[in-house]
């Protein structure tokens, strides 16, 4: 009994570790994102995407309006822009905090539909990519060396010159012939904000462990022989 429960005990730190090599938890998600958007294909969108009158009643609506799609173009575009944010996040080797960032940015993309313009009904993936690429950057500005640093500074200006391209405060719906459906850049804004947002939180949050971390360490290389 004694080896088995050591056993378990083993299994179980290392399912609790399994996300702590930078990139998986990151990679994780972003496929989370992808296969739920294909799952939820199956629903009708009502009982999914996000409307603001039932933002308290229905909860799950926080999480499941980025899985909602409006047509086969728009599926794939997002589902193909959750993997290629999910690649660069692996090969940016994202923390687990990141990514916990990115998870806390989900419903909080939502968010913004309560604080900002009108509108009955929303849904789709781009707010919450927008969202994870903005807590790719912040970690490669705050996070990486050299290169990468330049890249997650690359990052954030491209995605300010995006949004500001887009005019989010203007028209709350823009019509996309290519995709069957109308953008609402305000959602891109917000998912922006949110990303940035929660990964700042985190990194505050965090950083007294990395300081545990690295005083337990040179703790160590004093007292080694």
């Amino acid at each position: 009994m004694g080896d088995r429960a050591g056993i378990m005990d083993a299994m179980s730190d290392a399912s609790l570790h399994v996300f702590d090599r930078p990139g998986r938890a990151w990679l994780a998600l972003a496929g989370l994102l992808a296969l739920a958007s294909v799952i939820a294909q199956a629903w009708p969108a009502a009982a999914l995407d996000w409307q603001p009158k039932l933002a308290a009643a229905e909860p799950w609506r926080w999480w499941t309006a980025a899985c909602v799609h409006g047509s086969r173009a728009h599926l794939m575009l997002n589902v193909g822009g959750a993997v290629l944010v999910g690649a660069l996040g692996w090969a940016g080797r994202v923390p687990l905090h990141s990514a916990l960032a990115w998870a806390l940015a989900w419903p909080l993309t939502q968010l913004g539909w309560l604080l900002g313009p009108p509108l009955a009904h929303f849904f789709g993936l781009s707010g919450v990519l927008h969202a994870g690429v903005a807590v790719l950057a912040v970690h490669l500005v705050c996070g990486a060396k050299g290169v990468g640093r330049w890249i997650g500074a690359g990052l954030l200006l491209g995605l300010a010159l995006k949004l500001a391209l887009e005019q989010p405060f203007g028209p709350v719906l823009r019509e996309s012939p290519a995709l069957g459906i109308a953008v609402a850049p305000w959602s891109h804004f917000c998912g922006a904000v949110a990303g940035l947002g929660s990964a700042l939180l985190v990194r505050v949050l965090e950083g007294p462990r990395r300081r545990r971390v690295r005083a337990t360490a040179s703790t160590a290389r004093v007292r080694s022989p």
